[in-house]
C-alpha cells in the first residue's frame, strides 16, 4: 500500500499555485451550495421556526427553542381567525354536493405551502454539497492534502498555540499574507472541523429528516434521538458552518481580499500588493 506523504511542501515556490485546481473548483462549488442552502433553509424555517428534541414536534409539544424570524415562532401565537369556506358560514361547506371541512384559523406564516421553490432548491443544493464534499474528501486523501494541510497536529490543539495564533492574526491587519498553505493552528482546526465534522453531520441529520430515508432505515433518525432532534442538530451544525463562512470572508479581507480571491480563482500566489 502506498503511503501518503505528509511532509511539508515548499509552498513558497512562485511556480506552485496557491491552491490546486481541484481545491479551487471544490471551494467555489461548496460556497455556492452553502449559500443556496442558507437562503432556502431560512425560507423553509420561517414556516415553523421552532426546534424540538425527540421524535415529535408540533403545535401541541413544547419547543426547545423558538426562533423569532416570523410570527409563527411562539406557540399559540395565532389569534387571528380566517374562515376558508365558499359561503363564509363558518360551518362545513358543501361543494359539488359533498361536505368539505372548514379551516378556521390562520395558523402559519403567509409563505406556508408557498415555499416549494425553497424546499426544491434546498434538496438540489444538498446533493451538490454531498457530491462536491465527497470529491474533495477523496482527492484530499489521495493527494495527502487533508493529512498534510488540514489535519491539526497535537501541538496545534494546545491553548497556548491557538491563543498565540489568534493574537498574531489580529495584529496583522493590512499586512500582505501569502494565500494557501501552510496553515496555522486556527486555520487547521477550523478547516478540518467544518470539512470533516460539521458538513458530514449536516448531511446525515438532513437525511434523518427525510420520511423516505427513515422509513427504510429508521436508525438514521433514532441515532440522533428522533427526527426532531436531528432537525435541531441540523440547525446548529449549519449555524457553525455559517459562522465559519462569515469569519472566513472577514479574515480574507484582513489578509488582502484581492490577493486571496485571485489565489482561489487563478491560483496566483503572490503576497505582494499589486501596483495601481
Amino acid at each position: 500500500m502506498r503511503r501518503v506523504d505528509t511532509r511539508p511542501l515548499d509552498h513558497t515556490s512562485p511556480n506552485r499555485p496557491a491552491h490546486a485546481r481541484w481545491v479551487r473548483l471544490c471551494h467555489w462549488l461548496l460556497a455556492a451550495s452553502v449559500l443556496a442552502l442558507g437562503v432556502s433553509g431560512f425560507v423553509v424555517l420561517m414556516a415553523h421556526p421552532r426546534l424540538y428534541w425527540g421524535e415529535a414536534g408540533n403545535d401541541l409539544t413544547p419547543a426547545l427553542l423558538e426562533l423569532p424570524i416570523s410570527r409563527n415562532f411562539r406557540h399559540g401565537g395565532w389569534q387571528q381567525t380566517v374562515v376558508f369556506s365558499p359561503d363564509g358560514s363558518g360551518g362545513d361547506a358543501r361543494v359539488d354536493g359533498r361536505a368539505r371541512p372548514v379551516v378556521s384559523a390562520s395558523r402559519t406564516y403567509e409563505i406556508y405551502n408557498e415555499n416549494g421553490w425553497a424546499r426544491s432548491l434546498h434538496f438540489l443544493a444538498a446533493w451538490l454539497l454531498v457530491a462536491t464534499g465527497a470529491a474533495y474528501a477523496l482527492a484530499g486523501a489521495l493527494t495527502g492534502h487533508a493529512a498534510r494541510d488540514l489535519l491539526p497536529r497535537a501541538r496545534d490543539l494546545a491553548p497556548q498555540a491557538l491563543w498565540a495564533d489568534l493574537v498574531a492574526r489580529l495584529g496583522r491587519r493590512g499586512e500582505a499574507v501569502s494565500p494557501g498553505p501552510p496553515y496555522g493552528p486556527l486555520q487547521r482546526c477550523a478547516y478540518f472541523g467544518v470539512a470533516f465534522l460539521a458538513l458530514p453531520v449536516l448531511v446525515v441529520t438532513g437525511l434523518a429528516m427525510s420520511p423516505a430515508i427513515t422509513a427504510a432505515y429508521p436508525f438514521v433518525a433514532s441515532v440522533w434521538g428522533g427526527a426532531q432532534s436531528a432537525r435541531t442538530i441540523h440547525f446548529f451544525a449549519f449555524a457553525l458552518v455559517a459562522a465559519f463562512a462569515i469569519g472566513h470572508v472577514l479574515m480574507a479581507a484582513r489578509a488582502g481580499f484581492g490577493r486571496q480571491l485571485r489565489a482561489l480563482t487563478i491560483g496566483e500566489r503572490s503576497a505582494e500588493p499589486r501596483s495601481p
